[in-house]
């Protein structure tokens, strides 16, 4: 398995349109091979002495973050999904509709060194 990891601070206002974007997103990666999508609302999120989510993103009043990840089989299927993004026409598209600042989401790509609850 292959896991790509996301960070991000949307708008509490925006919530019901992030979660529209991110089932029409999601759809589109399960075509191209991920397995499982979690995308994670904010719930009960701490301020941190030294650092936290907020800072991380640069959340400001009014933003919610999102925690999110996706499985993949492997990383050769992630990269091939990732390289379709770049000419498929849907991003672009979806670009320039997200209710957040792109800018200041994390992400990244992680190969797993222990998991439990998965056969």
């Amino acid at each position: 398995m292959y896991v790509q990891g996301f960070l991000l601070a949307v708008p509490e206002d925006k919530k019901n349109e992030y979660a529209a974007i991110a089932k029409k997103s999601g759809a589109w990666f399960r075509e191209h091979g991920v397995t499982e999508i979690v995308e994670a609302w904010e719930d009960d999120v701490p301020d941190g002495k030294t650092t936290d989510f907020r800072r991380a993103t640069k959340a400001a009043a009014g933003e919610k973050i999102v925690f999110s990840w996706m499985i993949w089989p492997d990383k050769v299927t992630c990269e091939a999904a990732s390289a379709k993004m770049e000419a498929d026409p849907f991003w672009a598209e979806q670009m320039g509709n997200m209710p957040f600042d792109g800018k200041r989401m994390i992400w990244g790509g992680f190969s797993p060194i222990f998991t439990t609850g998965r056969d």
